[in-house]
C-alpha cells in the first residue's frame, strides 16, 4: 500500500513550505560515444555578466527573481495550473502587459529580445528540489506559450519564466506555482557537496556563495578520470548555471566568466562563473553541460552566509534521468 499522500490543488500548495529537497532530475538522454560538431545559438550576455532579472547581485534589499507573479508591469498567466504525475501534458502560459490606460496593457506580451538565443526561458522546478527542467517552449503569434513537459514526482513545483521585453532595459524572471498530482512524500535536501557524478561525469565544484557580494565558483568536468576539453557550446556558453534557494526557491541565473570564441576561454575542463546568493542560507546549483551532442545536468548543495565557507565534500543525491528527452530543449 502506498503511504505518500494524495496531492490536489490545494495540497500542492501547502507541500510548498516544506521547502525541502533530495536529488535532482534532468532531461537528457544516456550519451552517444560519437563524436559530433559543436552547434551555438546566436546570443550571449557579456562575459561574467550576472542576470539582472533572475535577481543577481541582489542584496538583502533587494527582492530575489521568481518570487513575484507580476513585477515591474508585467505578469505571468499560468494557463496550465495543475497537471497528473508521470504523465506528458502540455503546459501553458502568458505573459501580460499591466497598466491601465498604457499602451498595449491588459495585451499579451509577443515581442521579446532574444538573450543567450532564445526569447524566453523556462525552469520548471519542484518545491522540495526533487526535479528540475529546463525548457524552451515555443510561442504562437497570439503570445502564448507552450511547451509539452513530463514531472516524475506529485508535489507542489514553481515555474519560472526569465525573459526581456522589447524596449526594456532590463529582463526579468516573474514565478508561479504548479500542482502535479499523485503520491507524494517530501524529501530532504541533500548535505552541501564539492563533487558528483552524472551520466558517467564526474563534476567538482570550488568556490563559494556570498551573500550580496559577488564570488567566484569554478566546475570542472572530467569523464572516466580525464579531464573533458570539448565542452560544446550551450546557449552561447560552455555551462549553463541556476541556483535556487532553499524554502522559497528564490531564483539566482548567471553565465561563466567567458564565452566560445572570445579567444581566452577554453572548452573545458573548468567553466567559471561569477555569481551572488540573495541571502545567507542554503541553495541548490544546476549546471547544465553540452557533450557529444548531450545535455547533462550537475548538481550541488551550497551553503551561503555565517559559517558556510566553501562547500564540503558529501552526496550529492540522486540525479536520475528524466523521462522527457526534450527536458533542455536540445
Amino acid at each position: 500500500m502506498k503511504t505518500g499522500l494524495k496531492i490536489t490543488a490545494f495540497a500542492a500548495a501547502v507541500a510548498a513550505t516544506f521547502g525541502t529537497a533530495y536529488g535532482v532530475g534532468q532531461g537528457v538522454d544516456p550519451v552517444t560515444a560519437k563524436k559530433k560538431p559543436a552547434s551555438e545559438h546566436d546570443a550571449h550576455a557579456d562575459p561574467g555578466e550576472e542576470e539582472t532579472g533572475a535577481g543577481a547581485g541582489a542584496g538583502a534589499d533587494t527582492v530575489p527573481g521568481g518570487l513575484q507573479i507580476s513585477e515591474r508591469g508585467y505578469s505571468l498567466d499560468l494557463k496550465t495550473s495543475r497537471i497528473e504525475s508521470a504523465e506528458r501534458e502540455e503546459l501553458r502560459f502568458t505573459v501580460v502587459k499591466e497598466g491601465a490606460g498604457k499602451k498595449g496593457a491588459g495585451k499579451n506580451v509577443t515581442a521579446y529580445e532574444r538573450e543567450h538565443g532564445k526569447e524566453l526561458h523556462l525552469i520548471v522546478a519542484s518545491h522540495d528540489l526533487t526535479t528540475y527542467r529546463h525548457l524552451h517552449p515555443t510561442r504562437a503569434a497570439d503570445g502564448t506559450w507552450s511547451t509539452p513537459v513530463e514531472l516524475p514526482e506529485a508535489g507542489g513545483y514553481r515555474v519560472f519564466a526569465d525573459f526581456k521585453p522589447v524596449g526594456e532595459k532590463e529582463g526579468l524572471t516573474l514565478g508561479a506555482d504548479l500542482a502535479v498530482a499523485g503520491d507524494y512524500t517530501p524529501k530532504q535536501l541533500p548535505a552541501p557537496n564539492t563533487k558528483t557524478s552524472v551520466d558517467g561525469y564526474e563534476v567538482t565544484l570550488k568556490g563559494s556563495l556570498k551573500p550580496g557580494k559577488s564570488s567566484g565558483v569554478t566546475l570542472n568536468v572530467e569523464k572516466n578520470g580525464r579531464p573533458v576539453t570539448d565542452l560544446q557550446p550551450y546557449l552561447g556558453s560552455y555551462g549553463h548555471l541556476v541556483a535556487l534557494r532553499s524554502g522559497d526557491l528564490a531564483y539566482l541565473h548567471v553565465h561563466p566568466t567567458g564565452e566560445p570564441g572570445d579567444g581566452k576561454t577554453e572548452p573545458g575542463p573548468k567553466v567559471s562563473f561569477m555569481a551572488t546568493a540573495p541571502s545567507p542560507g542554503s541553495y541548490r546549483l544546476f549546471l547544465d553541460f553540452k557533450h557529444e551532442g548531450k545535455v547533462r545536468t550537475a548538481a550541488f548543495t551550497v551553503q551561503s552566509g555565517a559559517g558556510a565557507g566553501a562547500v564540503q565534500p558529501g552526496s550529492g543525491g540522486d540525479v536520475t534521468p528524466d523521462a522527457d528527452p526534450d527536458g533542455h530543449d536540445h
